[in-house]
């Protein structure tokens, strides 16, 4: 079944018995956690740089170039 195909499937024909229910118990031990926030940081970046993480697509550049450095950080930690 394509994405389009089961997005046009009307809600009533949508099997939801493997779906436990959320019942009381759920709900009493059930807790809100705050999402997670990012600082915002201005960066100065060589031009070949930003053109190389918008070249795949200008959508989403900013998290990719985040990933590169959240991998780099990791590569870089100390080992215990």
């Amino acid at each position: 079944m394509t994405p389009e195909d089961m997005a046009a499937l009307p809600d009533s024909e949508i099997d939801t018995s493997d779906i436990a229910a959320l019942d009381e118990t759920f709900w009493k031990n059930a807790k809100v956690s705050p999402p997670r926030t990012k600082p915002n940081v201005s960066l100065r970046l060589p031009e070949e740089v930003l053109n190389f993480f918008k070249a795949e697509s200008p959508k989403g550049y900013t998290s990719r170039m985040a990933a590169v450095l959240s991998a780099y950080v990791q590569a870089h930690e100390p080992k215990p």
